[in-house]
């Protein structure tokens, strides 16, 4: 697949009627687009249990000791459901102040990694400054996400940080459509042919 081509590093946001509530009104940063598929989180949907606290201690990062003790910087995160695959796999996108041999750069400025190593450095303070924590992910096989997106499932633009690590996921969407300059009400789910 052409690089120019290539959604990796992008939102993806999802249009009326896309056919599937799981990606209802989601907003999704792609990690990784080629002929082969796509991989990516949906970055605007919080878990409700477990919490990032119960998660934790859940893998024995923290103790139960520890729960009531966490930062408040941490324990004001929210945990976020990725995307319906591997929902038990956790997973972390950061910014690139943090690195691991088994870190994945995503372009210059933003990082994945899946690592108990990189949870227990967001733990103890030792983490990057901004991250993201996600528990599943969201794919695509050869060819199905070009397909969603010329039968209408998906616009694309570029990725904005600020939304990306935010923790205010009530916003996500509409802020990531008026990147493209679109007001969510006037969105149809029919899509145009000429």
């Amino acid at each position: 697949m052409d690089e120019k081509l290539s959604l990796t590093g992008q939102f993806l946001i999802a249009m009326p009627g896309m056919g599937d509530q799981r990606f209802e009104k989601s907003v999704i940063f792609v990690c990784a687009h080629s002929e082969d598929g796509a991989m990516g989180f949906i970055i605007n949907q919080s878990m409700v249990s477990p919490n990032i606290v119960e998660f934790f201690a859940k893998l024995e990062i923290i103790t139960d000791e520890e729960q009531g003790t966490i930062d408040e910087k941490l324990a004001g995160r929210s945990l976020n459901m990725g995307g319906p695959v591997e929902p038990g796999r956790g997973f972390v996108l950061h910014t690139p102040d943090y690195e691991s041999d088994t870190s994945l750069k995503i372009g210059d400025d933003i990082c994945l990694t899946a690592t108990l190593e990189i949870l227990r450095a967001i733990a103890t303070g030792r983490g990057p400054e901004r991250v993201l924590l996600a528990l599943g992910y969201s794919g695509w096989g050869a060819g199905q996400l070009e397909n969603e997106i010329i039968s209408n499932g998906w616009l694309n633009c570029d990725a904005d940080h600020d939304i990306l690590f935010d923790q205010n996921h009530e916003t996500k969407y509409q802020r990531a459509l008026a990147i493209l300059g679109v007001d969510p009400l006037l969105l149809s789910s029919e899509a145009g042919h000429a």
